[in-house]
């Protein structure tokens, strides 16, 4: 997948509201440049950039972050979470604690972090996130081996220490703590690494464990699916607390509003959709959008790509 190109006006932070399978609607807030992150995984629906970083920077100004939140809460009066996410590791900008603090001012609406963890070894870091409702850290592999593999990090990182860095936290914060799992085929789902992530979870005690897998067009081809019958299996051996993520109840839907193509064109930018995500995120008619999706695609502005059986659309 290339790079992100740039908008043509202001830079927007505030994407969505989009469906979620875990979060419901949620408003994204992207709070880093494209692809800046501290791993760059097999499974990445942005694609590969083959480089990372674990050096923080404050990046974008906190005010217009915060004037484009306000703007979007105002507009959208049914959302589930706004949702610190998008484009890169939202732990690396050092205004994350400032900015989840601002916007808990502006709305009740509970404010959830997606993160990778892989920086809540940190104690600067740990108390910036302790401001939200709901963080939802990754863990896909519980030993060295597999953390190379899979998730290609920095070379500063460890997977021992990321678990101990989230083992802390969780003893540190009050709100949920929802460990996502993140299962590709022939890599991390053998009995063997079941048995090791079981025992990192137990040391975690997260309120939840999400198994997801690869849905979207992965950074490599070779990353594919469990299937469900292995995600059970899987849900069975790591206990109680554990499940498997369905898909977003696309009958609730946000009211639609604004110029769509646009809309689409700023949702794409984020990660690959299918016309029935979008669909279901603007609250438009699916002939709408597909309407909407062809004049993109004659404009060379987003284009199709097959995964599985189903056609997602991303940036040209």
């Amino acid at each position: 997948m290339p790079l992100l190109k740039p908008d043509a006006g202001r830079r927007r932070f505030v994407y969505g509201p989009v469906p979620s399978r875990r979060l419901g609607y949620s408003l994204g807030v992207d709070i880093l440049p494209y692809k800046t992150c501290s791993l760059d995984c097999v499974y990445c629906q942005l694609g590969s950039s083959g480089r990372t970083t674990c050096r923080r920077g404050a990046y974008f100004s906190v005010r217009e972050v915060l004037a484009q939140v306000r703007e979007a809460l105002a507009a959208n009066s049914k959302l589930d979470h706004v949702t610190f996410s998008g484009s890169g590791e939202p732990t690396l900008n050092t205004n994350l604690g400032r900015l989840i603090r601002a916007v808990k001012k502006m709305t009740r609406v509970p404010v959830a972090v997606l993160t990778n963890g892989t920086l809540l070894t940190r104690r600067d870091v740990r108390r910036e996130l302790l401001a939200a409702d709901v963080v939802v850290p990754s863990l896909d592999a519980a030993t060295a081996a597999l953390f190379r593999r899979i998730n290609r990090p920095h070379r500063s990182l460890e997977a021992a220490r990321i678990v101990e860095g989230l083992a802390r936290f969780r003893k540190e914060f009050r709100g949920q703590l929802w460990l996502e799992v993140m299962l590709v085929k022939g890599i991390n789902d053998t009995s063997a690494h079941v048995r090791a992530l079981k025992k990192a979870i137990a040391a975690i005690a997260p309120d939840r464990v999400q198994l997801n897998t690869v849905v979207r067009p992965p950074a490599e081809t070779s990353a594919g699916p469990v299937n469900a019958r292995g995600l059970e299996k899987i849900r069975r051996a790591l206990g109680d607390r554990t499940e498997v993520v369905v898909a977003f109840d696309e009958n609730r839907r946000s009211p639609g509003r604004g110029d769509i193509r646009q809309a689409i064109a700023a949702m794409v930018r984020r990660r690959p959709l299918t016309a029935e995500d979008i669909s279901a995120s603007l609250g438009r008619h699916r002939e709408e959008v597909l309407r909407a999706l062809g004049r993109l695609l004659e404009a060379g502005q987003i284009r199709p790509v097959s995964h599985g059986r189903k056609i997602f659309y991303e940036p040209a």
